[in-house]
């Protein structure tokens, strides 16, 4: 695979969900990635970008803005709360808002700044122990409190549990922020964008099939 043709894929499942070209935004996951193959996307014309890691980011983005013209990198791990004040300066996004504290932490940094990346609340879908994420019968409760706090919502983000179909759980991210009144829906990863897209994902989140496998240290 190749960036190329992870495009057209996308642009192919635009079309077969009657949905306008260019509808839905490709984040490359670039993280753990040798900096000569995210250059080389950097090189294709990419701009949008996804890291897991505050500090990792840190090392790395701020050199490839001065000599990438707009790049914009967006937070798709899970972010500490220790963490937010770096995060807030790195990243246009953070799509991982999953608990009362960090709403807290991000709305007194977006006071003091008088700016706030655009941000989506993490569902737990599959309301799975291990994993980050509101609750589905909290979700609703949680965005309310969050646009109280003065915090730009823009959408809801999840990743559904491996081993289930996806497409219950995006049907079901969807009817969330319908009900909010909120419009991004960050879902979709390498192995199942395409349904995503299908479901109306605003962005799909896809690494190892533009980057190749990642390199571990």
């Amino acid at each position: 695979m190749s960036l190329t043709d992870i495009l057209a894929r996308v642009r192919a499942a635009e079309a077969a969900a009657g949905r306008a070209a260019g509808s839905v935004r490709l984040i490359a996951v670039s993280k753990v990635q040798p900096a000569e193959r995210v250059e080389a996307v950097l090189g294709e014309g990419h701009r949008l970008f996804g890291e897991n890691y505050v500090q990792e980011a840190g090392a790395k983005w701020p050199g490839w803005r001065a000599r990438f013209p707009g790049v914009e990198v967006h937070m798709i791990g899970p972010l500490q709360t220790n963490k937010a004040k770096l995060a807030v300066e790195l990243f246009e996004a953070i799509h991982t808002l999953d608990r009362p504290s960090l709403a807290e932490k991000l709305a007194r940094l977006a006071e003091a700044r008088g700016a706030s990346p655009d941000l989506f609340v993490q569902v737990n879908t599959g309301e799975e122990p291990q994993k980050a994420g509101v609750l589905p019968g909290d979700a609703d409760g949680y965005v309310r409190d969050c646009r109280a706090m003065g915090l730009p919502l823009s959408g809801l983000m999840c990743i559904p549990p491996e081993g289930e179909a996806p497409t219950p759980h995006f049907r079901l991210l969807r009817s969330i922020a319908e009900a909010n009144g909120l419009s991004g829906l960050s879902m979709g990863m390498s192995g199942d964008f395409e349904a995503a897209i299908a479901e109306g994902a605003t962005h799909v989140r896809v690494g190892s099939a533009i980057f190749g496998a990642r390199a571990y240290g």
